[in-house]
């Protein structure tokens, strides 16, 4: 299947008459059937929010809910809920991928088909798929599909997030293509070899159960669509789904000027050696309606948990392109149409089969940044300032006063951070990153199950990057633990600032993480007290730049590092210290309207310094005693702003040391473009829509010569032998 169509098709052109001959039924059909697909994704998802077990499915809503489209079109993502974005870029060639393997001609109604490994379906390990095969007239016409984190998947600690796990015989139960369920009847063996292999099998089982009933009320919602309106139509309108995404992703990419740019980021480190960061580079080109993204140049894969499998890759390039040139087209495999990506194995963004991939995100969330400071130079006025860029994973665990255990995984961590600005207006303060859209739980779900308290989240003055409009702010939130615990820690982007200012703006402050030993061991919960962002007494840094006699944060200082704990045993009393880093700001600060600039000073955002040194605007009062009676001083603020300032630099300055990079080689093809009559064409492996293909090229106007299908790309598992 070539991911390319013969012809640019402009779907507002088409006649009625054209439109129903090509999809089988009239717009106004096609648009509602295309819209109950979303529905029943959204349904599905429902469902599963309501009636499943698992915290991090109920609380924090890490899962999505999908509608695949049939095998002779693909395998094509049709619909999905609005649910975890993370999930998304892969969910097509997974099942593709997953189903081929297993065997499409052994599948039967009330199946529901699993795999959770990462070469195979992207992701990590925790992040189970579960495929339901949708039959008409005993053909398969389509796929029902849930992805859902499962607390436990087994490896060295509970819940697996530890970044220094070394192969993925260490990651935990990797489960191959396999039925869970056979005619709507448990498979015994496979949720055996699950449950045995897990530490919260008692929670697992039961949302398995759960999860079937979901995908049978999807199946069974969309066959009343098809009853209704007939195969036909319903085939016609998921064809014209993808083709709409493709049309408005192709008028965004169009929107561009054609050029190259290249943009990077850093994670901090693998977990082990912390000298050497983790590069993530993206080259885009882009001519006419067409974009390729580069990833070679990128780091070579970690020997640590700190990877990604191209799958993910794929997704954050999608995501990031999406945020900027069409945020509003429901997703769909369509909108990789005329995107193509080069990912070289063996990088951190396309590991082999051996590595540990569980810190995928971390992966995804630098690959964001550096895609949107590429196309910050086309994107001009459009373009977005950085985000907090990591997930700053915390996951604990240790026994209750009663014995009884405890478990928190991504719940009492810096998880959520600030948004950057953009030329419509303020970053948003306390968001997901890009591609996680989860909700963080209150302290009222958290602290009945974990002994512990939140004691503040509150955000931190001139922690936002200034700019005309002003990034999301810093935010501080510390826990103490009322009982003691083993605990793991990954904070991954806190040595260079994420935080990226864009058209003028400056770069958001990075933060940092503590541990305060001996706080308040002996007091009672109705005492306790939050110590204040400047205590550091008894503070151990975990990470980010500290001075190394005061244990604050200094932009210059040295990098604490994480690892040097592989787990911190903490006793009850201990305190866990988070200060996210700050979002970019966007355009000039001292073009920031004076009022905005008052606002930030009343509501905490600005110091009255602050406000001097990055706005140019002079603030008489004290907004601590009194923040309604502070006043602007106009004519100090005429001066400031009048003054010449010298130039400020808000480019990122990468770390001293960086792991090799990875080169994709293309082999050069003899011949001239049919297109723009270059001579410089190449074949090389890209992914697309439709999953892997073995492309010929024209390096000069992107122009596919010839693109052959490769169903395994440059991954090959080893279970693929037998």
């Amino acid at each position: 299947m070539n991911s390319r169509p013969a012809e640019e098709l402009d779907l507002r052109s088409l006649s009625e008459a054209d439109f129903t001959a090509r999809y089988g039924a009239g717009r106004f059909t096609c648009e509602v059937l295309a819209n109950r697909a979303r529905y029943v994704a959204e349904h599905i998802c429902t469902a599963l929010l309501h009636r499943a077990f698992s915290p991090i499915i109920t609380f924090s809503q890490d899962f999505v809910g999908a509608v695949i489209g049939a095998p002779d079109d693909g395998y094509p993502l049709t619909a999905v809920n609005k649910g975890n974005v993370i999930f998304l870029g892969s969910l097509s060639t997974g099942v593709r991928n997953t189903v081929r393997e297993y065997g499409l001609e052994r599948l039967a109604p009330g199946d529901v088909l699993i795999c959770n490994d990462p070469f195979r379906v992207g992701n990590h390990v925790n992040d189970m798929c579960f495929i339901r095969p949708v039959f008409h007239e005993d053909v398969v016409v389509s796929f029902i599909v849930i992805r859902a984190h499962q607390l436990d998947m087994g490896g060295t600690v509970a819940g697996g997030f530890s970044l220094l796990k070394a192969n993925v015989y260490e990651n935990g139960l990797v489960m191959s293509p396999q039925l869970m369920f056979r005619g709507d009847e448990p498979v015994k063996e496979t949720m055996g070899t699950i449950v045995d292999n897990t530490r919260f099998g008692d929670t697992l089982l039961p949302d398995f159960f759960t999860i079937r009933a979901c995908c049978a009320l999807g199946e069974r919602l969309l066959n009343e669509s098809i009853d209704r309106y007939g195969i036909t139509a319903w085939a016609g309108a998921m064809r014209y789904n993808l083709d709409l995404a493709a049309a408005n992703m192709r008028a965004g990419i169009t929107s561009l000027p054609d050029g190259r740019w290249a943009g990077e980021d850093w994670v901090d480190s693998d977990g082990i050696d912390a000298e050497t960061a983790y590069r993530l580079h993206a080259t885009v080109t882009k001519c006419g309606s067409q974009l390729e993204v580069d990833l070679s140049g990128s780091s070579r894969q970690a020997c640590t948990a700190l990877n990604a499998t191209a799958l993910d890759a794929q997704t954050a390039v999608a995501l990031a392109v999406k945020l900027v040139l069409d945020p509003y087209t429901p997703f769909t495999s369509g909108l990789y149409r005329d995107i193509d990506v080069v990912i070289p194995p063996g990088s951190i963004t396309s590991a082999e089969p051996d590595a540990a991939v569980m810190f995928y995100f971390e992966v995804q969330s630098a690959l964001v940044n550096a895609m949107l400071r590429a196309l910050a130079v086309p994107l001009g006025p459009r373009a977005i300032g950085g985000a907090y860029g990591s997930t700053n994973l915390h996951t604990g665990e240790g026994r209750n006063a009663d014995g009884t255990p405890w478990f928190s995984a991504a719940e009492l961590e810096a998880q959520y951070g600030a948004w950057g600005a953009t030329d419509a207006g303020d970053g948003n303060n306390h968001c997901g990153l890009a591609m996680l859209n989860m909700i963080m739980p209150s302290a009222e779900e958290i602290e009945p199950r974990v002994p512990a308290l939140i004691l503040d989240r509150e955000y931190l003055p001139d922690t936002a990057g200034p700019g005309r409009h002003r990034g999301g702010a810093g935010l501080i939130k510390q826990s103490i633990f009322l009982s003691a615990g083993n605990h793991h820690l990954v904070p991954l982007h806190f040595r260079t600032p994420s935080g990226s200012g864009v058209c003028g703006g400056v770069d958001g402050r990075s933060g940092g993480a503590w541990w305060i030993a001996n706080a308040a061991t002996d007091s009672s919960p109705e005492t306790l007290q939050a110590p204040a962002a400047s205590d550091t007494r008894h503070a151990i840094p975990v990470a980010g730049r500290i001075d190394p006699e005061t244990s604050r944060l200094d932009q210059h200082g040295e990098f604490a590092f994480f690892g040097r704990e592989a787990v911190w045993r903490m006793e009850r009393g201990a305190v866990l210290r988070w200060i996210t880093n700050g979002g970019g700001g966007w355009g000039d600060p001292f073009e920031r309207d004076v009022e905005a600039v008052l606002r930030d000073v009343r509501d905490g955002y600005v110091s009255v310094a602050g406000a001097r040194r990055d706005y140019g605007v002079c603030i008489s009062g004290d907004p601590e005693e009194d923040p309604e009676g502070v006043t602007i001083d106009e004519a100090e603020t005429a001066r400031l702003r009048s003054d010449p300032r010298p130039p400020r630099d808000s480019a990122l300055q990468p770390p001293a040391r960086v792991a090799d990079r990875v080169e994709l080689e293309r082999e050069p093809v003899p011949g001239t473009c049919p297109a723009c009559g270059g001579a410089a064409l190449a074949t090389y492996s890209v992914l697309s829509e439709g999953g892997w293909f073995t492309a010929v090229k024209c390096q000069q106007c992107l122009e596919s010569i010839s693109r052959d299908p490769d169903p395994n790309g440059p991954i090959v598992v080893r279970s693929s032998l037998l």
